[in-house]
């Protein structure tokens, strides 16, 4: 998925290292030239190659100006009406400006934006120095897209006021003290305040090219080469380095996990909770002090070739900053990341007297190891590949069902999409594709057989996306599964990739990529997934909100249309089950009071979003917390994942590592409702099934 949220919530969201910072401004930040050039290439190929061409011209430049500015200050909490009247005398002149090569436009407005942000962490730490008086009646905003941008340095401190108001009663109502809540806030702002300090030119354009790319098209972005390798690692699901997940915590680069049999966890040599203080290159290369650089910038520099050397200065987790150092040496080796491949579990499912068992296969994303496999690699790793796998082995389990979960898939290789369906439907069309000529192309399996002819359900919610929607769309058409769960994103668009450096003949990567989009995708039934998405045969609640996330939520998204259908044969009639499916689902769902709190704690969840305002007044607030806490007294609790009641107004980065990790895990063993509900609507058609028989 696209960074598409306020560099400001980024690094809200970051503790990077403290330093004394008593420097007014941050270092101005100017274009390089590679990156002029990699916008101007960019924009031959974005006018003459996408599905929907649009010109680089002034109409164009004012929507990548308004998005760009977005990008920075979502909530409208930074910038003055003032600077934007400023910005906005340059809204149509971007087009000219990326046509000779010249980013100043974007780069001043950056820079305003630093300023903004070092001004309101000042301001706000400034505040902490006073006592706020929380018998006011008075609220704040959470809503600020839409609101007027402050006029006036006034108007603007009110609003800050406010905000820090809301952080400190959010502490206050946790039961902090306030000689904590100042050290906390403190600490947060200090720590935004220095963020602002460490942008690179790099972060100022991958933002812009978000604005240009997305202003295109919602699905066409930019990949500096950063990104382009972090998207790599994810489709093939590798990658060389030590085997160790990094957190930036109080100031230091923190083990927070151990990959199984990573170089790292293998060595004895690390464990959680121990800090990287310097890096050194081979075996006996100078060690370079990392306090305070960036995270991304540390993953890099660990990362290398296979079977190379890298020293790190490790600050043990059970001493304080200044206990004793150790310096270990660790051989990197390939990381193959398990935890976004396919896995399975089995769900027992009681009937009455009877007990069936439905095998659920969790799918993250449909990645495909696309290099290894164009070298003819017999072992490269895939989705479908992998699920064949699991399902050999549900087979000698003996379930009776098997659940695809989708949930959040937002997609990936669309080869992936369509030879996942044929483990389901085997050999016949899946997908048609409609470039921007108008010829549509059929994407077909060729598997002869199905590797399981049993029942199949698919369970999606708003974050199933692209191919995703591919499988559920074609298992539904075919009649051959039930499709489960709530409306999906409705992305209906088919990207490649371009390299630029290849375009460019470069010898060195510079330019970075382009996904661009390049057809739309229809269902072989000749609708689209487009703007729509798959609509399921049985709806369960969910948790997104429509007007905010989904393809219906993009300004310019592709209308929803279709061509004829393609000559397919549908394996099985799903239809003629699903009103009975559906009469059970509703029955036991009535009865179902785990099922019956998470549609509560749902509602209120939406409830609280839509609300848009918090109240600043203690005692309103204590009400509040009061009443949502005797509603759940009321019943016996279900840890459904969605904990409404109690909130410690912390950051991830501000707990304990070891409080942050059993919050993780509480929510990693919390009762999966809606999958419980899926398999027990597979254990429904495995008896009607059987009673046909």
């Amino acid at each position: 998925m696209r960074i598409q949220y306020a560099l400001f919530g980024m690094f809200l969201a970051i503790a990077p290292s403290a330093y004394a910072l008593e420097v007014g401004s941050p270092p101005v930040l100017a274009p390089l030239r590679q990156q002029a050039q990699a916008a101007r290439l960019s924009a031959q190929f974005l006018t003459r190659f996408g599905y929907k061409p649009v010109p680089l011209d002034d109409a164009l430049s004012a929507k990548i100006m308004t998005r760009f500015i977005k990008s920075l200050d979502p909530d409208r909490v930074l910038f003055l009406q003032a600077d934007i009247d400023k910005f906005m005398t340059n809204s149509t002149k971007i087009d000219d400006a990326i046509k000779r090569e010249d980013l100043r436009i974007p780069f001043s407005i950056f820079n305003v934006y630093e300023q903004r942000v070092v001004g309101r962490m000042k301001y706000a730490r400034n505040l902490l120095k006073q006592n706020f008086d929380f018998s006011v009646r008075e609220s704040y905003s959470l809503l600020r897209d839409e609101a007027p941008w402050p006029q006036s340095e006034g108007e603007s401190d009110d609003l800050w006021r406010k905000r820090v108001k809301g952080d400190w009663l959010r502490l206050k109502l946790a039961g902090k003290t306030d000689a904590v809540i100042r050290d906390t806030l403190d600490r947060r702002y200090q720590n935004s305040l220095e963020r602002a300090f460490k942008y690179k030119s790099d972060d100022v354009f991958q933002s812009f090219m978000d604005a240009y790319t997305t202003s295109v098209d919602p699905h066409t972005d930019y990949f500096g080469a950063r990104a382009a390798a972090e998207f790599d690692i994810s489709m093939k699901l590798s990658l060389v380095g030590i085997g160790a997940v990094l957190q930036e915590r109080d100031d230091y680069t923190t083990i927070r996990e151990l990959v199984p049999g990573g170089p790292a966890q293998l060595s004895g040599k690390l464990a959680v909770g121990d800090r990287i203080t310097g890096v050194g290159q081979g075996k006996d290369g100078p060690v370079k002090e990392v306090v305070g650089t960036r995270l991304d910038e540390i993953v890099q520099m660990i990362r290398g070739k296979k079977d190379s050397v890298v020293r790190l200065d490790i600050l043990p987790a059970d001493v304080g900053p200044d206990g004793s150092h150790r310096l270990i040496s660790l051989t990197r080796d390939k990381i193959s990341l398990e935890k976004q491949a396919a896995r399975k579990t089995i769900l027992s499912i009681k009937d009455g007297k009877a007990t069936r068992k439905i095998g659920a296969i969790t799918l993250p994303a449909f990645y495909e190891d696309f290099e290894a496999r164009r070298k003819g690699d017999p072992d490269y790793r895939s989705a479908s590949r992998d699920v064949a796998k699991l399902l050999g082995e549900l087979k000698q389990d003996d379930v009776d069902g098997v659940v695809i979960d989708l949930r959040d898939n937002g997609g990936g290789s669309l080869t992936e999409a369509i030879e996942l369906t044929g483990l389901f439907v085997g050999k016949g069309p899946v997908v048609q594709q409609r470039g921007a000529d108008g010829r549509v192309e059929v994407g077909r399996d060729d598997l002869p057989t199905p590797a399981w002819t049993g029942p199949v359900g698919v369970l999606i919610n708003r974050g199933s996306a692209s191919a995703s929607e591919i499988f559920a769309a074609a298992i539904q058409d075919y009649g051959r599964g039930v499709i489960v769960g709530e409306p999906s994103f409705g992305k209906g668009t088919v990207q490649t990739v371009v390299n630029l450096d290849k375009a460019a003949h470069n010898s060195k990567p510079k330019f970075g990529e382009l996904k661009l989009t390049i057809a739309q995708f229809f269902r072989v039934n000749g609708g689209t997934t487009q703007l729509r998405g798959v609509t399921p045969d049985i709806s369960l609640p969910g948790l997104s909100d429509p007007k905010s996330f989904g393809e219906a939520s993009y300004d310019n998204a592709l209308p929803w249309t279709q061509i004829k259908p393609v000559n397919y044969a549908p394996t099985d009639n799903m239809a003629a089950f699903l009103p009975k499916l559906r009469s059970l689902h509703d029955a036991r769902v009535r009865n179902d009071r785990d099922f019956q709190r998470f549609v509560e704690d749902v509602a209120e969840l939406k409830a609280q979003r839509e609300k848009g305002i918090i109240s600043l007044n203690l005692t309103e607030r204590r009400n509040e917390l009061a009443a949502r806490k005797a509603r759940l007294k009321a019943r016996a609790q279900i840890n459904d994942g969605l904990d409404l009641g109690g909130d410690d107004g912390l950051q991830a980065n501000e707990r304990s590592l070891s409080a942050d990790i059993a919050i993780e895990n509480a929510r990693k063993n919390a009762k999966d409702v809606l999958l419980n509900e899926a398999a027990a609507i597979l254990a429904d058609e495995a008896d009607l099934l059987e009673g046909m028989q």
